[in-house]
């Protein structure tokens, strides 16, 4: 089968190396070899109204799966595409929480209530279906509307102002144009005349909710590479709820107006496998107060009031490292960002995918007693020498150390000096038995469907995989590739893999799109899952050659590189899309139509959050301080903006496929 096809991408700035999801990742993407170039699309074709009624969930015809698998702004058409060299990856560490693995004494001291049994919330177990749930709530938006870019990156973005080289404010700009690309297929004239909506929905991803006050963050990896920590960490629930916002206020798609008939999520919905983190994903999408706050009620106990220059101190006129870039001094920043917040919940059905952060203490090491015990107690480590911080940064990077055992030895040599904080036992790590059963709870049910995408079937809760219906006609798959045997890169195990070819071939007859959080070039991580020490694991190249053997795949559409890239399989397409955590902090729309030509057109719109672009110092409102998350993480040291965002043809599309 062919490889994805290349094109020109920026080189990034050099830069300290990064931690965590980084080094290794680069090793993994420079594997990828470049494709012969595909021929571009002539054809310009303007979005508008469709005919016939649009696509919206609703119940479907029960998928078929074998008995033992119980389981706008216009168009623009695509540059000609060159090949590319690989770079090096320049991801951010994706949390500053990691685990030590291990047991015993140490000299960490723990406060009253922190023991890690006194969470857990009792465990709900399920088998993967290949039956799915019909949602169970009907979308309020149930009849097409004329398409409008209003509320989506066809229509504006933000955008720096300013010169280059210090802090940065953001401020409206136009959007960016719509890109027909023609790698599978031919854009034929009049399509936009006779085209009818088969599906129409959107992908969030890589929310990374984050409890800043933990003990079991590893801030101090900043000290290695200025990427390590991000200044607006404390800021990600209120700019999940601005994104929530942003979706509900949306009547249609904005090419086709069908209404958005749901919402799925693709991983690293939190940030450290905190059971605090869980609860406050689940509010933000299903409606509800959130208090992102933890440990002592009425006081803030973090880095950012450590008084350590490596760390953004907005609530004091002392000099830091990164006020000396710009960054500004905000009085009552820390009080307001622990305020409650009220989120709406969306309005629309939404369905959960598993990401690494959501499986692993700091998405990258397997479970282990001392992780609990450092998360639930009472010491906070936030500086560590610097040789020992190298040392941690490049084992992770090197991937040699899955179980955690260094940053372990670490957190235990220097716990004496760590600060003391509160306590607080709603920090415990979760099990994939209680991720499952948290999704489950009624009071998480909001739009539906109950247990979104998860089910309390069966004894084995370890698979967080499960089918669906987008709509009559289209089978939604969501995938589990996380590696629990340890690290942040994905990889997929043989009985999933064997269930997802036996789900594909029995509804062969249905278009398909698959959901995951790790992408093809991510997926190089064979370690053995613990709880299936005789199972083998396979990379992104089987799941690639598996997907492009069942013609009915239209798109994989997947999260956790934190950038936007949209490729070619062959048959298929891989949609890639940045986080919401590290800017550009985006979401995608997706209409699936059939042009009624022999083709089919898969739209891809970006949306930012319903926060404003410009920003007010003075305002430190929920409304300003989403607006001023978005600001904070485009000026963070290290960003890599030109990568994150993409080229034009890697943001809002029109990817033409072939009819099956």
């Amino acid at each position: 089968m062919p490889g994805p096809a290349a094109r020109p991408e920026p080189e990034p700035t050099p830069r300290p190396v990064p931690a965590l999801e980084a080094e290794a990742e680069a090793e993994a993407e420079a594997a990828a070899e470049a494709a012969p170039d595909v021929p571009g699309a002539s054809d310009v074709s303007e979005p508008g109204a469709i005919a016939g009624a649009a696509a919206q969930a609703k119940p479907a015809a029960r998928l078929r799966a074998e008995p033992a698998a119980q389981q706008p702004a216009e168009p623009i058409a695509a540059p000609a595409r060159t090949a590319r060299r690989i770079d090096r990856r320049t991801l951010l560490i994706a949390s500053a929480g990691v685990v030590a693995a291990g047991g015993g004494a140490s000299a960490w001291v723990f406060g009253p209530g922190s023991d890690p049994a006194s969470a857990r919330t009792a465990a709900v177990t399920a088998t993967p279906r290949p039956a799915p749930h019909t949602p169970s709530a009907t979308p309020t938006r149930a009849t097409p509307v004329r398409p409008t870019p209003v509320g989506t990156t066809l229509h504006s973005v933000a955008e720096p102002t300013g010169r280059k080289g210090g802090y940065r404010r953001l401020a409206d700009a136009p959007g960016w144009k719509q890109v027909v690309r023609t790698d599978l297929a031919p854009a034929r004239a009049g399509r936009e005349r006779r085209r009818t909506v088969l599906a129409s929905f959107v992908q969030l991803t890589d929310l990374h909710i984050t409890d800043v006050q933990s003990p079991l963050r590893l801030e101090w990896m900043r000290a290695h590479a200025p990427n390590g920590w991000r200044p607006h960490e404390a800021l990600t629930a209120a700019g999940a709820v601005a994104l929530v916002e942003r979706i509900n206020s949306l009547r249609g798609g904005p090419v086709t107006g069908a209404p958005l008939a749901f919402a799925v999520t693709t991983g690293d919905n939190t940030d450290n496998n905190s059971s605090l983190e869980l609860d406050w994903f689940l509010t933000a999408l299903s409606g509800g107060t959130i208090t992102p706050d933890s440990g002592d009620p009425e006081a803030y106990e973090g880095v950012q009031n450590s008084g350590l220059q490596l760390f953004w101190q907005p609530d004091s006129a002392r000099a830091d490292a990164d006020k000396k870039r710009g960054f500004p001094h905000l009085p009552g920043y820390l009080t307001a960002a622990r305020r409650p917040l009220t989120s709406p919940g969306l309005t629309i059905p939404w369905y959960s995918t598993v990401g690494n952060h959501d499986a692993l203490f700091g998405g990258a090491y397997r479970s282990a007693g001392f992780a609990a015990d450092i998360a639930t107690g009472a010491r906070k480590l936030e500086q560590v020498p610097h040789a020992d911080v190298e040392k941690a940064v490049k084992a992770v990077n090197g991937h040699r150390d899955p179980g955690g055992t260094l940053v372990h030895e670490i957190l235990d040599r220097y716990a004496r000096t760590a600060r003391t904080v509160t306590a607080d036992a709603r920090r415990v790590p979760f099990t994939p038995q209680e991720y499952l059963a948290a999704h489950l709870e009624p009071r998480r049910k909001g739009a539906g469907p109950a247990g979104h995408g998860y089910a309390a079937e069966g004894v084995d809760a370890d698979h967080l995989y499960y089918a669906f219906d987008v709509a009559d006609g289209v089978l939604g798959i969501s995938l589990d590739t996380t590696d629990r045997g340890g690290d942040y890169l994905g990889s997929i195990g043989t009985e999933q893999l064997d269930w997802l070819d036996r789900t594909l071939a029995a509804n062969a007859d249905r278009h398909a799109l698959v959901f995951s959080h790790h992408t093809s070039r991510t997926m190089t991580n064979l370690h053995l899952d613990p709880a299936r020490p005789g199972e083998a694991r396979h990379d992104g190249k089987a799941l690639t050659a598996l997907l492009g053997r069942h013609r009915n795949v239209l798109a994989w559409i997947n999260g956790h590189s934190h950038l936007n890239r949209i490729e070619s399989h062959g048959s298929f397409w891989e949609v890639n899309t940045a986080s919401h955590v590290d800017y550009p902090q985006l979401a995608r729309i997706i209409e699936l139509t059939d042009n009624h030509d022999g083709t089919l057109s898969l739209f891809t719109t970006l949306i930012e959050s319903a926060a404003p672009h410009r920003t007010d110092f003075e305002d430190l409102s929920a409304t300003g301080l989403a607006s001023l998350y978005r600001e904070l993480a485009y000026n963070a040291p290290g960003a890599n903006i030109p990568r994150f965002t993409g080229g034009s043809d890697d943001r809002n599309t029109e990817l033409l496929l072939r009819k099956r």
